[in-house]
């Protein structure tokens, strides 16, 4: 597939494609008048890129993780630094439930206050 369906199929803009190319994240091919084209695979690959990019990781770190991805494998530097960015993710799920929690309360009594003057009136 070309670069302009590739970015349909996943909602990246054809830039962040060329991007992901540039930081190796991505490959193409080239077809003999130079047109990039995508495999099917691809689709899959930049939906994983973006998850990860979402999550906060870096660049140089999911150019790291992709190999394990491909094989299922990871070396002891490498599944420490998984660890800790799993951690990491970990505590930013614990604060934004906390953080969700809270609006929630206000919600609540904001609701309340109103259902309340508007039986007032």
């Amino acid at each position: 597939m070309r670069i302009g369906e590739l970015a349909a199929r996943t909602g990246v803009s054809v830039r962040a494609l060329r991007y992901y190319e540039e930081q190796h994240l991505l490959r193409a091919e080239r077809t003999a008048s130079g047109q990039r084209t995508y495999s099917e695979a691809a689709v899959e690959r930049v939906r994983l890129i973006q998850q990860l990019y979402a999550a906060g990781l870096s660049s140089k770190l999911i150019l790291g993780l992709l190999p394990c991805v491909e094989t299922g494998e990871a070396d002891p530097a490498m599944m420490d630094r998984l660890v800790a960015e799993r951690d990491r993710i970990d505590r930013q799920v614990d604060e934004l439930v906390r953080t969700r929690d809270r609006l929630d309360a206000i919600i609540g009594c904001s609701h309340a206050a109103h259902d309340d003057s508007r039986s007032i009136a």
